[in-house]
């Protein structure tokens, strides 16, 4: 019997969510995503510590911020070496509220990846989804630079991210469920809570329903996944990123995996336009409690790692 990984891919293009290049052959993935926490955790393990070195000492003289660069692109030439499509790469979590450093460091990451001699059109720029994050991607995205918007968690960023053209958006679907798990505390019961009732995959579903219905191109895909379940309630997404880990679970499994979204069915479903000037995004994202906690709490995350590399590089020289 087919495995519920390969069942997965006859609806949807199965992206692998980690830095640890090694573990991505086995399960064939079109795409990979790297975030800072990531690649904090795989340039530790001591399978990478000849690349981390060879990098470091390559770029010594350099500040920590760029050999950082230089090690994100290193990990990112590896993958693209084992995968087909695109890698994910991702600007500075503090640079997220600075639109024009947001484009500079996007600009000299892709300038290091064609240095590498990667084409452009295999990498997507990672931004988290805040409006000047936004803008960013607007800029880029006419310059064919693609963009990957991350740090989603709310139907008015993914409706603004679709307005400036972004390539693609990650909607965080894990984080949601845990923000509202967490809220209900005792009340909580996985049996009504989960599955197709499940707060991440219902916001994801919603999302993909907006674009299709209104005729978007920005792609659609789930990330963020904590169970198989989540994965498999969202089969038909354009993509979903998913970790080595849960990737081996579908491996394992011989579960039916049916599509769940279609573009037929999301362009019936009755869906109102959201408001995306400057102002209403603003307001919108400010009155959906979970999506302004959980955008904080991830880019203070991915800030508070990013600075950890830096020190790692700068305990290496």
């Amino acid at each position: 019997m087919t495995n519920a990984l390969d069942q997965l891919k006859q609806y949807t293009i199965v992206v692998a969510d980690t830095g640890d290049f090694q573990q991505l052959a086995q399960y064939k993935p079109r795409d990979a995503t790297t975030n800072p926490s990531l690649i904090l955790k795989a340039v530790q393990k001591d399978a990478y510590k000849p690349l981390r070195e060879k990098t470091v000492r390559a770029h010594a003289g350099q500040p920590a911020a760029a050999i950082i660069d230089q090690l994100l692109i290193a990990f990112g030439c590896e993958i693209l070496k084992i995968i087909p499509g695109r890698v994910s790469t991702e600007v500075d979590a503090r640079l997220s509220f600075d639109t024009q450093r947001s484009i500079d460091k996007a600009h000299e990451i892709i300038r290091l990846y064609e240095a590498a001699g990667i084409d452009r059109e295999r990498v997507l720029i990672k931004l988290a989804s805040t409006w000047e994050g936004i803008r960013a991607a607007e800029v880029l995205q006419k310059e064919g630079v693609n963009c990957n918007m991350t740090l989603l968690f709310s139907p008015v960023q993914a409706a603004a991210c679709a307005e400036a053209g972004a390539k693609l958006i990650s909607p965080f679907v894990g984080r949601i469920y845990d923000w509202y798990k967490k809220q209900a505390g005792s009340e909580w019961d996985e049996a009504k809570m989960g599955g197709a009732n499940d707060p991440g995959v219902q916001s994801v579903r919603h999302i993909y329903a907006y674009y299709k219905h209104f005729g978007y191109q920005t792609e659609v895909m789930g990330a963020s996944f904590r169970t198989t379940s989540q994965i498999v309630e969202l089969a038909g997404c354009d993509l979903l990123t998913i970790s080595p880990d849960l990737l081996q679970k579908l491996h394992d499994s011989d579960d039916k995996v049916e599509r769940k979204l279609s573009v037929d069915s999301a362009t019936k479903e009755a869906v109102e336009r959201i408001a995306i000037d400057e102002p209403s995004f603003r307001f919108q994202l400010n009155d959906d409690a979970m999506a302004t906690e959980k955008l904080a709490e991830g880019i203070r995350a991915f800030a508070a790692d990013a600075v950890k590399l830096e020190k790692l590089i700068d305990a290496l020289r």
